[in-house]
């Protein structure tokens, strides 16, 4: 993916694969470790705390691979739909210039340019039904709705923003009856959501056919009941 030099393509709606699906409706119903009271949250929901991620194996994963993306990335022609040094480089490049800026600047700025990337299947894209990619994959291949949640919220995380300001979101489109992934980041007391379903940045309260099953960052996830 050539992050700094992508023409604009047209916009695909995408939905998030009926396997995350269930996998946020099992654990939706799990027992917690280390829960908290239900709190008011998003989306009209309620939310409780869990610092236990063992179980979120696939974004476990991704976080261990993008840990190694740097060091372990080959020399290549970002061209290439082989990851390789030069995607992560290029993204690197790209972020350095965004720095200093304030927050709603940035966000805006994130989710327009990362919304700019081709949508691909997982199936198509890595022979499976639900596969969640690094930002590193992300550039070299483009991805579904969970993949530009996590570049989305590594970009910001790496731009400053802290653990508990962005969160990587499952949420049950009401209107298409299908799962998806979104990015939802808290600024000055206001919730905004980065959806490459959606051109602009909006705040949460404005969409109402979104229902949230579960949101995870670094160290914590939290459940979502209306």
């Amino acid at each position: 993916m050539r992050l700094l030099s992508m023409e604009n393509l047209p916009f695909v709606r995408n939905f998030l694969t009926s396997a995350l699906l269930v996998f946020a409706l099992i654990f939706a119903h799990m027992s917690q470790g280390q829960a908290e009271e239900a709190t008011a949250s998003f989306f009209n929901s309620k939310e409780t705390a869990s610092t236990n991620l063992k179980p979120f194996k696939k974004w476990n994963e991704a976080l261990d691979r993008f840990s190694k993306e740097k060091a372990e990335n080959g020399k290549g022609d970002c061209k290439s739909t082989t990851l390789n040094k030069c995607h992560y480089d290029n993204w690197m490049k790209y972020l350095t210039k965004q720095k200093g800026k304030d927050k709603m600047t940035l966000i805006n700025e994130i989710n327009s340019r990362m919304n700019q990337a081709k949508y691909i299947s997982d199936n198509n894209n890595w022979g499976q039904n639900d596969f969640w990619a690094t930002p590193g994959e992300f550039m070299a291949k483009f991805g579904d709705c969970e993949d530009y949640a996590i570049i989305k919220y590594m970009s910001l995380r790496l731009l400053g923003f802290k653990e508990d300001e962005v969160r990587v979101v499952a949420v049950k489109d009401l209107n298409l009856k299908v799962g998806h992934a979104i990015l939802v980041a808290f600024v000055d007391g206001k919730t905004f959501v980065l959806d490459n379903q959606i051109k602009q940045v909006v705040e949460a309260k404005t969409i109402r056919h979104y229902q949230p099953v579960f949101s995870i960052s670094n160290k914590t996830w939290w459940r979502h009941r209306v």
